[in-house]
């Protein structure tokens, strides 16, 4: 693994940042490409003045010429606000850049590594999920530009796997959080912690009773690379995700306790087609990967409330 050239797509983003920190101290060069659409300089600025580090500003719906051994494909908006904004766009970034990487990877006869999303589950009807459900999705829905253009991305992986003998990984990330998430990004975690930051009612939507599994950005960097660094005949699909499940509404009192806020809980209809469950079963990560999250909720909290704590005292939070 030591001294590749990697390409990390949507590299400044919240994920992707992570994962380029995680490269550069392995030893790898890395080439971290952005649009800025929801990724920041800001949050690469640290890593600009290493010489095995280059960010380049590029859209992955247009076709990339470089020199790499790996790609790490995590180009596209991840949170409901930004990806219905332009919803054509975001099943472009989907479709055509799993295309263009595609392609370079099939030019370079590089490893490629797709970041799907539990999203290709939908609403689901079974609980857990496991790698081979199929999922319940609406096709014509508002979420449906995320959620279809990732199910999109996965088939061409696996046909390029099939057809041009491609060394991919494919990985599905249930709900994630840490710092450097984007504050505005309409995401649970994000939202109650500002709110609470704020003194701000804390908005849920339904009832709260609505699950969700968490787990902390370093677990899930680590997820990924154990899994680019399989034999290639492991390809996934693999679920990477915490299996710890929670109510909504217990996110948002645990929020409220470990800021020492004084927020009060508010109830709004819940949006079209929000999942009432959402829980990965991580059975084949833990065999093939010897992989698990290891952080607990409280502690991953602990460290994101410091960092919009920070932000907030910076100003740089509307």
């Amino acid at each position: 693994m030591h001294g590749k050239r990697v390409l990390v797509t949507g590299g400044a983003g919240f994920i992707g940042s992570h994962l380029c920190e995680r490269l550069l101290d392995a030893g790898h060069e890395v080439l971290c490409l952005d649009n800025y659409y929801t990724g920041s300089r800001r949050n690469v600025a640290h890593l600009l003045d290493n010489p095995d580090f280059e960010l380049l500003r590029h859209d992955v719906t247009f076709p990339l010429f470089v020199e790499v051994d790996e790609i790490y494909n995590l180009a596209c908006p991840a949170s409901p606000i930004h990806y219905q904004h332009d919803p054509v766009q975001t099943t472009k970034t989907s479709v055509h850049g799993a295309i263009n990487m595609l392609g370079l990877a099939k030019r370079r006869r590089a490893k490629i590594f797709q970041a799907s999303t539990s999203e290709v589950y939908g609403d689901p009807t079974v609980h857990p999920q496991p790698e081979e459900y199929w999922g319940n999705v609406n096709p014509i829905g508002i979420r449906s530009c995320y959620d279809e253009g990732k199910r999109c991305a996965e088939t061409l992986f696996f046909d390029y796997h099939r057809q041009h003998k491609l060394r991919i990984k494919v990985a599905r990330i249930f709900n994630t959080y840490g710092p450097r998430m984007h504050p505005n990004d309409g995401r649970v975690v994000s939202n109650f912690i500002v709110q609470a930051l704020k003194g701000q009612d804390i908005t849920l939507y339904g009832d709260g009773d609505q699950t969700r599994s968490f787990c902390y950005v370093d677990d899930l960097v680590e997820g990924f690379l154990r899994l680019m660094g399989t034999d290639d005949d492991v390809t996934g699909p693999i679920n990477l995700g915490n299996p710890g499940e929670f109510t909504i509404k217990a996110l948002a009192e645990r929020v409220i306790t470990l800021t020492g806020s004084s927020s009060k809980l508010v109830y709004k209809p819940l949006p079209s087609d929000d999942p009432r469950q959402r829980q990965p079963n991580i059975d084949k990560a833990r065999a093939l990967l010897d992989w698990e999250p290891t952080v607990h909720l409280e502690a991953g909290l602990t460290k994101t409330i410091a960092y919009f704590d920070a932000l907030l005292a910076e100003g740089a939070v509307a």
